[in-house]
């Protein structure tokens, strides 16, 4: 079974500022280049029910996909140097599917 992977989350950039533009470029850039992502989308939030603002979303074909992923140094240097500085707040869903 695949899992697709799903962040929800809100930076602690101004929305549409250039901080914001080159997190998210960044962020795709590098996480597309981790061997196992399939299917990356950046979306943004548009409804006003919710303050988080944006999702990353991919699928990986197996859980050691998602696990060889999670490990991969390119993935532990993303979330180290920006993630935690950068997203305020963030919700985390892997369903199976």
């Amino acid at each position: 079974m695949s899992i697709e992977h799903t962040v929800v989350f809100r930076l602690v950039h101004e929305p549409g500022s250039a901080e914001e533009q080159e997190f998210l470029a960044t962020a795709r850039e590098t996480l597309t280049g981790i061997p196992g992502v399939e299917g990356f989308a950046v979306l943004r939030q548009v409804s006003p029910k919710s303050a988080l603002t944006h999702q990353f979303r991919m699928t990986f074909a197996d859980a050691a996909a998602y696990d060889a992923y999670n490990a991969h140094p390119a993935h532990v240097g993303f979330v180290e140097g920006r993630w935690v500085p950068e997203v305020a707040e963030f919700q985390e869903y892997d369903f199976l599917a």
